[in-house]
């Protein structure tokens, strides 16, 4: 090929980018998504694999949230690195304590957002994983020294990771566990909802193993969700939304209005297919649950992330103005 055939292949592919990057865009901020069942009669599908009703609501301790069994990391001894985990947008390590157990750390802004979320969907029924967080730790090997605030999350024997789930294709899309998930997960704001950030544990037991459903990266959320998503370049990471920003959490509502029956949400993420899928009913089952918890309760699952009281106090004041807007659905349906 002569130099005026690289200029021209040079010249249309320059040309053809920004219909990529266009189209890119399009799909994103329209979804893309069907919302729908695998195919499996909805009659035998096992609720107990993603939700259990908490009989014990408004007697759950928040501050431990779900680590009832689990060690704890002991960030009086430094920790043994193993190796980086570069995935996601949060940097951390898996390492290795003084008793042999596996660790997975994450530092940054989602270290504070997953333990606090991670307690609220546990408190109201929906399975999830032991976490700590942990203001100061150290660490030999790798990067060594002292990284910072952190999220500790152990590998439990008892249970094993055996494949990622989908928010637009599962067993429990109509179920109304699945659709309680939905709703709880835009009171938190989180937006993240790739298949990549959920797990399907299989737990042992004495009568074998049973299988969970968890919605287990929590990290992005306590924020606010942005329209459209900005693209930097083909290949990097699209941030839908911001993190662990009080200012950003408080600024977004909830709920926009009711027509018909159809709620509109104050959402602006991709994934708008999941979400017009929740009725009414939907968000006052949810709301519901969470207009159990108490103020100490709120409060214990922030103290339990490190957050400060002045915060703390502004965050439960805004989560509960929304399961109230949720609530006042039942009361006004439109």
């Amino acid at each position: 090929m002569n130099a005026r055939s690289h200029g021209s292949a040079g010249l249309i592919q320059i040309a053809i980018l920004p219909i990529i990057l266009v189209a890119l865009a399009l799909v994103l901020a329209c979804g893309g998504r069907t919302v729908r069942a695998a195919a499996q009669d909805p009659s035998r599908v096992d609720l107990s694999q993603v939700w259990q009703e908490p009989t014990d609501l408004p007697s759950r301790d928040l501050f431990a949230g779900p680590t009832a069994g689990s060690p704890e990391p002991d960030t009086n001894v430094p920790f043994t690195f193993v190796e980086a985990d570069r995935t996601g947008y949060s940097r951390g390590y898996d390492v290795r304590d003084a008793s042999g157990m596996t660790w997975s750390v994450k530092l940054g802004p989602e270290a504070q957002t997953e333990v606090v979320s991670s307690r609220i969907l546990w408190a109201i029924g929906f399975h999830q994983v032991p976490t700590f967080y942990r203001a100061t730790w150290s660490m030999t090997g790798g990067p060594g020294g002292t990284p910072g605030p952190a999220r500790f999350r152990p590998e439990l024997p008892d249970r094993k990771a055996v494949g990622e789930w989908s928010w637009t294709k599962n067993e429990f899309a109509h179920t109304q566990p699945f659709k309680g998930l939905v709703v709880a997960n835009l009171i938190l704001n989180n937006w993240d909802w790739k298949a990549s950030n959920n797990r399907i544990y299989e737990i042992a037991g004495p009568d074998g193993p049973k299988r969970q459903y968890v919605v287990r990266d929590l990290g992005a959320s306590l924020g606010k969700t942005s329209s459209p998503p900005p693209l930097r370049w083909l290949g990097s990471r699209i941030a839908q939304g911001t993190r662990n920003d009080l200012a950003d959490f408080e600024s977004q509502g909830f709920i926009k209005g009711v027509e018909n029956g159809r709620i509109e949400f104050d959402y602006n993420g991709i994934y708008k297919d999941v979400v017009k899928t929740v009725s009414v009913a939907d968000v006052v089952w949810t709301s519901r649950l969470l207009a159990q918890l108490t103020d100490e309760q709120w409060s214990d699952a922030f103290r339990a992330a490190g957050y400060a009281p002045a915060d703390i106090a502004r965050y439960v004041a805004k989560l509960k103005a929304k399961v109230a807007e949720g609530l006042a659905l039942a009361k006004d349906p439109s």
